[in-house]
């Protein structure tokens, strides 16, 4: 397999291609919870690949399915060169939906919460997701980003990210600490992109292969002409067009399914001819 890397922060090197953590506890927020030892064996095949860096949150989870706990039972102790990150900002609800955002006195006590279910010292990469299932922009977060900031300068964060956010608000996270990663929804939204490559930020969309609430599927039709193409399936193509779009790009699709697993890594050695790319970007 051919690993495309990234340089995270000027000092971890991490594979493009990562694995994104939402799916492994439960398809999805509102649905119910996966068996957890088919999630433990999609993350260690997932490594055995050359997977080494996992995207999850502490709200990714169901009743007793937590994606960290997951990832702590089937991991540690961990690798050296695994690279973790997780999201804090969003509050659970009672369903487990996310509902309201952390106030930043709460933060605190969502990183240590983290820490703990993965089973860490430091998290590698934490980011400070904003609002709710809307798109970016509209409220300041100064505030919350520099309680990150100071948890980073106690040793407790490595790097810090920002997701679901505008210019503006990436503009202010970067006046107060270093930004080394920006995860904003998928191929529909790379403004930030220019930025993030200037910058040397990571750029990493979450849900690359679509879906989610408001976001629905990708151009199936555009995507199918290229993997009939290529032989390839859908997703392969649509992984394989993120990471052609900008060396910046890390993809982090997810699945609690091994044979979605394979699928979704054979990417990394699909080659895609300027004719591909021209046509998926229409």
């Amino acid at each position: 397999m051919t690993i495309k890397t990234f340089t995270l922060g000027g000092e971890l090197t991490i594979n493009r291609l990562g694995f994104g953590a939402m799916r492994l506890a439960m398809g999805t927020f509102a649905g119910p919870p996966r068996d957890p030892d088919t999630g433990v064996a999609v993350l260690r095949r997932a490594v055995e690949l050359g997977v080494n860096h996992i995207d999850t949150a502490g709200f990714y989870g169901r009743d007793a399915v937590w994606a960290n706990e997951l990832i702590r039972t089937a991991l540690a102790p961990y690798r050296d060169d695994l690279v973790i990150a997780t999201k804090v900002g969003p509050l659970p609800g009672p369903n487990g939906v996310p509902i309201g955002q952390a106030t930043a006195e709460q933060l605190r006590g969502l990183v240590e919460t983290d820490l703990r279910s993965l089973g860490l010292d430091r998290l590698d990469l934490v980011y400070l997701r904003v609002g709710g299932t809307t798109g970016p922009g509209g409220e300041s977060i100064a505030e919350r980003f520099a309680v990150l900031a100071e948890l980073r300068a106690e040793g407790l964060i490595r790097n810090l990210g920002v997701s679901n956010v505008d210019a503006v608000q990436l503009a202010e996270a970067r006046r107060i600490a270093p930004v080394t990663a920006v995860q904003n929804r998928h191929t529909g939204d790379t403004g930030l992109l220019p930025e993030c490559e200037e910058a040397g930020i990571a750029y990493v969309p979450y849900f690359p292969l679509g879906g989610g609430v408001g976001g629905g599927p990708l151009d199936a039709e555009r995507l199918g002409e290229v993997a009939a193409r290529l032989g390839a399936t859908t997703a392969q193509v649509a992984i394989a067009s993120l990471l052609a779009k900008s060396p910046s790009v890390l993809a982090i699709p997810g699945t609690g399914s091994l044979e979605h697993l394979e699928e979704n890594l054979a990417a990394n050695d699909l080659r895609l001819r300027d004719e591909d790319v021209a046509a998926l970007r229409g």
